[in-house]
C-alpha cells in the first residue's frame, strides 16, 4: 500500500504536464479501490501475475493502446517485465543501484539515477524527466468518498479530537511493543486529555485489542475497515502515531499530524515527508536493515522507550497540520 501511496504525486504531475493525455494505472486488485480515490487516472488496471492467463489478456489489452512512454515505479524483475511487455515507445525505470532487483535493469529503455537518500516519493518523480516533468512538488489529489464507518469513530469520541495508534506491520521488526502502545495512548489522556482509536488490518484484531486492555480505558480498537475509511478516519485523527507501514503513509496523504517510529527501515527514504512531522529512529543501531527478521534478540525498534514518544507527541500536536 505504501508503494501506491507513494506514486500518487507522479501520477499527479503526470497529468498537470499532460493534461489532455490518457494515464493508466496497473495496480495489485487489492488496491483498485485506493486509487479510485486518485482523479486524473483514466483506467485502473487490476493484475495479478498469479492468474497467467489473465496477465496475458492484459498485456494484449496494453498493446493495442500504443502507449508513448511505461513508467516502472517499483524496480522489481517482475513489474519490469510487465512495463516492457506494453511495448511503449519508451520505458523508464531506475538506474541498478536504485533497483529493489538488479535484473530488472536489461529492461528499460531509459534509466534514470536520481539523488541517493532522498525519499521514494522524490525518487519516483525524477522519473518523469525524459518526458520533460521536472515538478518535484508532492501533491496528493484525493476525492475520499463519505464513510460511515468514520462518522461511527467521531460517535464514539462525542466528536472530539482523537489520536489513532497503528501498532501493526506486515514485518515484525517494524512493530513497537504493543504494551507501550497502551501505555502510549495512557499517556496521551493525561498529558492532553485526548482518547486515542487503535487501527488494525488483517490478522491484527487481536494485537489492537492488546493495545486497549494495556491503555486503562485510554484507547479501543476501531471497527473494520476498508481502505477508504482509513483515509477517512486519518483525515479526522488530530495525530497518528505508527512505524512504517500502510496508516503511516495514508496519514501523510491526507495531511495528518504524525509521529513515526523507525526500526529496520530508512526514514528519509519511506517515512513522512512533511517537515513538521517527528521520527523516531533506531536505524543507526540496526543490525536488520531492510530485513523482515531480527537477528538481536530484542528489534532495534525496542529500544524506543515511551517519554520519548509521549514527548514527540506533544511537540507534534504543537504544529498546525500541514495541509
Amino acid at each position: 500500500m505504501g508503494d501506491v501511496i507513494h506514486a500518487i504525486p507522479t501520477a499527479a504531475a503526470l497529468r498537470a504536464r499532460f493534461p489532455e493525455a490518457r494515464i493508466d494505472w496497473l495496480v495489485d486488485p487489492r488496491y483498485v479501490a485506493l486509487l479510485e480515490m486518485v482523479p486524473g487516472i483514466d483506467s485502473r488496471i487490476a493484475v495479478n501475475t498469479r492468474r497467467p492467463a489473465r496477465t496475458f489478456a492484459t498485456i494484449r489489452d496494453l498493446r493495442r493502446v500504443g502507449y508513448t512512454a511505461a513508467i516502472d515505479l517499483q524496480g522489481l524483475l517482475k513489474s519490469a517485465v510487465l512495463a516492457r511487455a506494453a511495448r511503449a515507445e519508451r520505458t523508464i525505470g531506475f538506474a541498478t543501484a536504485h533497483l529493489r532487483e538488479r535484473t530488472a535493469a536489461p529492461f528499460y529503455t531509459h534509466r534514470i539515477d536520481p539523488e541517493r537518500g532522498a525519499h521514494v516519493i522524490f525518487k519516483n518523480l525524477a522519473l518523469l524527466e525524459p518526458l520533460g516533468s521536472r515538478d518535484a512538488r508532492v501533491a496528493f489529489p484525493l476525492e475520499i468518498p463519505y464513510s460511515a464507518v468514520s462518522d461511527s469513530v467521531s460517535a464514539r469520541f462525542d466528536n472530539a479530537a482523537y489520536a489513532a495508534i497503528n501498532p501493526g506491520a506486515a514485518w515484525p521488526n517494524k512493530r513497537w511493543p504493543s504494551d507501550r502502545f497502551g501505555a502510549l495512548a495512557a499517556g496521551i489522556r493525561e498529558r492532553v486529555a485526548m482518547r486515542s482509536l487503535v487501527l488494525w488490518g488483517p490478522g491484527e484484531q487481536s494485537l489492537a485489542e492488546a493495545v486497549a486492555r494495556a491503555s486503562n480505558g485510554a484507547a479501543e480498537p476501531a471497527p473494520a475497515t476498508s481502505i477508504t475509511d482509513l483515509f477517512a478516519i486519518a483525515r479526522r485523527a488530530r495525530v497518528l502515531i505508527s512505524g512504517d507501514t500502510g496508516p503511516l503513509h495514508i496519514g501523510g496523504a491526507v495531511g495528518t499530524p504524525l509521529v513515526a517510529l523507525f526500526g529496520p527501515t530508512l526514514a528519509g527514504r519511506n517515512g513522512p515527508w512533511s517537515p513538521a512531522d517527528v521520527v523516531i529512529s533506531r536505524t543507526d543501531t540496526c543490525s536488520c536493515l531492510y530485513r523482515r527478521r531480527c537477528r538481536r534478540t530484542a528489534a532495534c525498534i525496542d529500544d524506543i522507550q515511551l517519554p520519548e514518544v509521549l514527548d514527540a507527541v506533544e511537540r507534534r500536536l504543537a504544529t498546525p497540520r500541514s495541509v
